[in-house]
């Protein structure tokens, strides 16, 4: 993934990081209040060699060399049951060595004879007592115990304590501010491992870089979503001055430069699933084209489930299907719409054999008068993943369109339709992307202002009044 996709995922799921990133502090502020607090206490020792009083100065460097070798050792023997035993009857603690040795840690620094023992507890003036207890117990083990000489003679072991264990003012544990810096960071990143994760997942087309990942072929342009889509499909008459309308004016000039060589001006609209918006992207941009003066025919291809004649308000129990088998003329069924120059053609009745009728011979005669009298035909027709017939009608017409819903369509069923139209040679001339958010990072639009108009457009197309028109 490029930049501009990591980007465009916080972008999407920044909700989703934030959210988890404050829950990761709210876990971290939970266990703070909820860990009981450690105080820890440290003191320390100085470990030396005894020398005599005419003493040179090898004897001098020997014993501190012997004394650095031997520190190592004395480290460990600082939690040892022979030392800690001693620690736990001196101050009566309820406890066994084992238990006591997980409070205590010996270290000494690289190249000293210095010996840190510091002790961990929740009673923080037990905690220094046991640290001081613990250093003058292993002191006395060390030097007239393991380093004591045969007979009277003193140890040549010198332990001294040079920084007792004080009360300690403030716990160590837990670090309040480390833990909510923590909480955040692994709050936050797993937010964005969520998100990258949803994001991988997601098959789902969300915007027009997904269309550019699926095919190569021209975005003809986005509409944006319309929760009153159903309750107005065409928003084009009715509210010429909404954003939504204009993406379809935007759609139909994107449409007059794509057949630019001459071939015929008949575009099949379909989509890979149902549910997409191919029928009412159809309907408002043949009434955008009629805006432009230019002659259109708008047919109903879709011989299972038609829905023009619904969005449009004509009359559809004759149409496509009783011209096809000869039982009514074109003329006699071709109604005009409103008072430019749209015309549509409904699919009367439901035929047992849709897609034999779209790929017959009276279908190619039938879009070839079309396309000789009107300067546009527009063909609503069937999802291709479901039924043949899209693709059948594209070998006959200029080529084909395919509408593709955000949050909906998933790229693989694209992909599938591409291939469909590809199989049997048919030219797929662009997608079109419906429902796109007007918000966020996959948002389509124009902004919250509106364009103005020169004329009543609104005014221009009065269904009532001329759907029963004719040619």
């Amino acid at each position: 993934m490029e930049l501009r996709d990591y980007v465009r995922i916080l972008h999407k799921n920044w909700v989703l990081i934030v959210a988890s990133m404050l829950l990761g502090i709210g876990a971290a502020a939970v266990y703070s209040l909820a860990v009981t607090p450690k105080y820890e206490a440290a003191t320390e020792l100085y470990v030396s060699v005894r020398s005599g009083d005419t003493a040179v100065t090898g004897d001098l460097v020997q014993g501190t060399n012997f004394a650095r070798q031997a520190v190592t050792s004395y480290v460990d023997v600082v939690d040892s049951a022979i030392v800690l035993d001693r620690v736990i009857a001196e101050l009566a603690l309820d406890t066994s060595s084992v238990a006591l040795a997980g409070q205590i840690d010996a270290s000494s620094p690289l190249n000293t004879v210095l010996i840190e023992i510091s002790v961990t507890d929740s009673d923080p003036e037990l905690a220094a007592e046991i640290a001081n207890a613990t250093g003058r117990n292993f002191a006395d083990v060390v030097v007239n115990d393991l380093e004591k000489p045969d007979g009277d003679g003193a140890s040549l072991v010198k332990i001294e304590t040079i920084q007792p264990a004080t009360v300690p003012a403030a716990p160590s544990s837990p670090n309040v501010g480390l833990n909510l810096v923590l909480g955040a960071l692994i709050g936050l990143a797993l937010g964005i491992g969520i998100a990258a994760l949803r994001t991988v997942l997601d098959t789902r087309i969300h915007s027009l870089h997904d269309i550019a990942q699926v095919t190569d072929k021209p975005l003809l342009g986005g509409i944006a979503l319309d929760p009153d889509a159903k309750r107005r499909p065409l928003i084009v008459h009715a509210d010429p001055r909404n954003p939504r309308a204009e993406s379809f004016r935007s759609l139909r000039t994107n449409l007059q430069f794509v057949n630019i060589e001459g071939g015929p001006r008949s575009f099949v609209v379909t989509s890979a699933g149902p549910g997409e918006g191919k029928s009412t992207t159809t309907a408002n941009l043949a009434i955008s084209l009629a805006e432009t003066g230019a002659k259109v025919a708008l047919v109903d291809g879709d011989l299972r489930m038609p829905k023009l004649a619904d969005y449009l308000g004509v009359e559809g129990g004759v149409g496509l299907t009783d011209v096809l088998i000869g039982r009514a003329q074109l003329v006699d069924v071709l109604q005009r719409w409103g008072r430019g120059q749209l015309y549509v053609l409904p699919a009367g009745r439901i035929p047992p054999n849709p897609s034999e009728l779209l790929g017959s011979a009276a279908m190619a005669r039938l879009l070839e008068t079309l396309t000789n009298q009107f300067d546009y035909v527009l063909i609503d027709a069937p999802p291709l993943l479901l039924v043949t017939d899209a693709a059948v009608v594209s070998k006959l017409a200029g080529g084909a369109i395919i509408v593709a819903a955000s949050g909906s369509t998933k790229k693989q069923e694209l992909a599938g339709a591409v291939r469909a139209l590809d199989a049997i040679g048919s030219r797929l001339l662009g997608i079109v992307v419906t429902m796109l958010p007007t918000k966020g990072p996959d948002s389509y639009g124009y902004g919250t202002y509106t364009y103005g108009m020169t004329h009543d457009v609104t005014g221009e197309f009065d269904v009532e009044a001329q759907a029963g028109g004719r040619p």
